[in-house]
């Protein structure tokens, strides 16, 4: 089956999701301040799911969701940052304002994400 990929933005989760089944996701939120950037702070792939592609799934949705509601990605997830690092073209940097933004909301509220 094909793995469909669900914003879940309430529960600031977007999930992969196959043959009804969760299996893996990106935990998210949404920057309060302008320019609303969406904060990815984790990525996981569920056991015995691995090595299929599916985070870089997850990632690269994440990005096109960005890039359609015209916000930036901060990809304060380690595998997200290392998949924007390879990915330039489709992963545009975050301004440096905007990544202190998103650090100070994360600090001011750990449960995010």
């Amino acid at each position: 089956m094909a793995i469909d990929f669900q914003d879940d933005r309430e529960a600031g989760r977007l999930l992969a999701v196959e043959d009804g089944a969760v299996v893996g996701h990106i935990a998210y939120f949404v920057l309060a301040d302008a320019p609303h950037a969406l904060v990815a702070v984790h990525t996981i792939v569920e056991q015995g799911n691995e090595g299929r592609g599916i985070a870089g799934g997850l990632v690269r949705t994440f990005y096109g969701i960005a890039a359609a509601e015209g916000v930036p990605v901060v990809p304060l997830c380690p595998y997200a940052a290392s998949w924007a690092a390879k990915h330039p073209d489709e992963a545009p940097e975050p301004a440096a304002e905007v990544v202190m933004a998103a650090k100070a909301q994360l600090a001011a509220d750990p449960g995010l994400g």
